[in-house]
């Protein structure tokens, strides 16, 4: 399982890259084997508020369709349109080119709430 260190995780199976203002988003690797080829992606619209721990947005796969919880409090400033025509890139790079938006965040401390690498790592061995 795939979990760099260089990013933070939710409870949700969210990944966030702080790049300085801007925060991108995605789902974890485990996520993406969990739920099995990805075959559809809904996101939400630049200008749009997500709030920490709600969905905004969904992805369906062969096996079930499944919510997407923010991980944090923002304002979308980028979404990934390329994930319209090819929802599969989750399965093939979750960490690279399949990450879902950018945020910007309302609030920084939100991000001491998720877990770094070692302790997401914990909490999927659970």
């Amino acid at each position: 399982m795939n979990i760099p260190a260089h990013l933070l995780y939710s409870n949700e199976h969210g990944w966030v890259r702080n790049e300085g203002s801007d925060l991108r988003i995605g789902i974890t690797d485990f996520a993406q084997d969990e739920l099995g080829d990805i075959v559809f992606v809904e996101l939400p619209e630049v200008g749009d508020t997500i709030e920490r721990n709600e969905p905004f947005g969904s992805v369906e796969s062969v096996k079930t369709v499944s919510e997407l919880y923010a991980p944090v409090s923002g304002t979308v400033v980028e979404v990934n349109e390329a994930l319209e025509d090819n929802p599969e890139y989750i399965n093939d790079s979750p960490y690279d080119k399949a990450w879902l938006i950018v945020i910007e965040p309302e609030d920084d401390a939100e991000l001491d709430d998720l877990f770094d690498a070692e302790a997401y790592e914990a909490h999927i061995s659970e």
